[in-house]
């Protein structure tokens, strides 16, 4: 039972602290008293070092959508590992993905690669201040996208910091300087009228809009498709870029998130799934918008570069991924994710629990309110609701199931029908649990 002073993972965690600030290196992975040490994982299943084992519904944060050492996935990273791993020259491993993913996207034309979701993210507002010669973003209240400075810009502002009329624009880290506070536009998530005024009112110094179709950290609550609409025409009015960050999306079909809203985004922010288990990011959108990365006349508008840039031993494991989430897979797992939230939110409604799932395809997370969940102010969790998610989610932990400390569960392709079972079993008796403490 977690927790338990005298386990391995405690162990870890006592030296981790000496070397490591907090004892770890992502705070995303700490939660008290300690964090699990994963020892190995295989299908949708992973062990700690104590030799515990839990189907595994966080998978790394959504981006194992294979699971844990997937043979076809293990097979392309060797047999490129046997070739090389890294080299001062391009490949034609990255040829093949950008090719792959240019297909399936309607709104991409070229793809550049990068190391991570962040990166993407930061290249592609980069993108847009390049090509428009403006300085200001948007972007929306409460919604993550990586450790940019901009980007950070309202991830997690308290209730005494939304402001009255409009969100206000706050930092994340201590330090942020005030000119990037100044230089980005906050506004609200699911509220097109609000969000047109705001991006007209700045328009004319607006390089883009970012926004993410399901944001994570503001709920996972799907955009309505007239907010996306809505963000797409007064982006084409003002002259601004309009950027989806698909990191997370794109696991939500064979075309992403822009796929299933049927809106083509300028630029498009990639990361997680397209990596095959391994670290990456891209950017990518029409050739228009991708010339400013393009040194063919001399020195681009914006250089990019990247030591591991377009790995090819992550390209070639990306490769193989994508290539195994096909039509069928992607209706698989819309279908699991579906089961999964229905036998949850039964669960809910059985231990007379406040509270229910959001989300589409293969994400979900669980929410203890009694309210709609659309946004981030909406999503912002209560002191009682944040007490109920902790017992929830160590229930699940001691019931042999992981998932975010924040609510958030990703499934992946080797669970089966007795995997789903066991997870909505688990979530079952974890609610009984905080039905029992209420």
């Amino acid at each position: 039972m977690y927790p338990d002073s005298e386990s391995r993972s405690q162990q870890q965690y006592n030296r981790a602290l000496v070397s490591l600030p907090g004892g770890n290196s992502r705070t995303t992975v700490f939660m008290k008293p300690y964090p699990i040490y994963a020892a190995r994982g295989e299908g949708c299943r992973v062990w700690d070092v104590d030799g515990n084992a839990y189907i595994d519904c966080i998978n790394n944060f959504t981006s194992l959508v294979h699971g844990h050492a997937h043979p076809a996935l293990i097979a392309a990273a060797t047999q490129q590992l046997a070739l090389g791993s890294a080299f001062g020259l391009p490949t034609e491993s990255e040829i093949d993905l950008a090719e792959l993913l240019a297909a399936r996207l309607p709104s991409v034309e070229q793809v550049r690669f990068a190391n991570s979701g962040t990166e993407a993210v930061m290249m592609a507002l980069k993108a847009a201040r390049a090509f428009t010669g403006r300085p200001k973003i948007a972007k929306c209240e409460g919604a993550y996208h990586g450790s940019y400075d901009y980007a950070e810009v309202s991830l997690d502002p308290t209730p005494a910091a939304w402001g009255r009329n409009a969100p206000i624009s706050v930092a994340y880290a201590k330090g942020t300087p005030d000119n990037v506070l100044a230089d980005v536009v906050t506004i609200p998530f699911n509220d097109a009228e609000a969000a047109v005024s705001l991006i007209r009112e700045h328009g004319s110094e607006l390089a883009c809009v970012l926004v993410d179709p399901m944001p994570n950290r503001a709920g996972l609550a799907p955009a309505d498709k007239t907010y996306l609409e809505a963000l797409r025409q007064i982006t084409r009015e003002v002259g601004a870029l309009l950027i989806f960050d698909e990191v997370i999306t794109f696991r939500l079909g064979f075309r992403g998130a822009q796929g299933l809203w049927g809106i083509d985004p300028d630029l498009t922010a990639l990361g997680k799934i397209i990596g095959g288990g391994f670290p990456v990011g891209a950017i990518a959108g029409h050739k228009e918008f991708m010339a400013v990365f393009d040194p063919r006349s001399g020195k681009p508008a914006l250089p990019h570069g990247g030591t591991f840039s377009a790995n090819p031993v992550t390209m070639r494991a990306g490769l193989a991924a994508m290539e195994l989430l096909d039509e069928a897979t992607f209706a698989r797992l819309d279908a699991i994710g579906e089961t999964v939230r229905t036998g949850i939110d039964q669960a809910f409604r059985r231990h007379s629990v406040q509270g229910g799932t959001v989300g589409l395809g293969s994400l979900l997370k669980i929410h203890f309110a009694d309210r709609p969940i659309r946004d981030y102010r909406s999503a912002y969790l209560t002191e009682p609701e944040t007490q109920r998610q902790a017992i929830f989610n160590r229930g699940l932990l001691n019931r042999g199931v992981l998932a975010a400390g924040y609510g958030l569960m990703a499934l992946s392709t080797p669970m089966t029908d007795a995997d789903i079972d066991a997870i909505i079993a688990a979530a079952s008796g974890a609610l009984q649990e905080v039905s029992a403490s209420v």
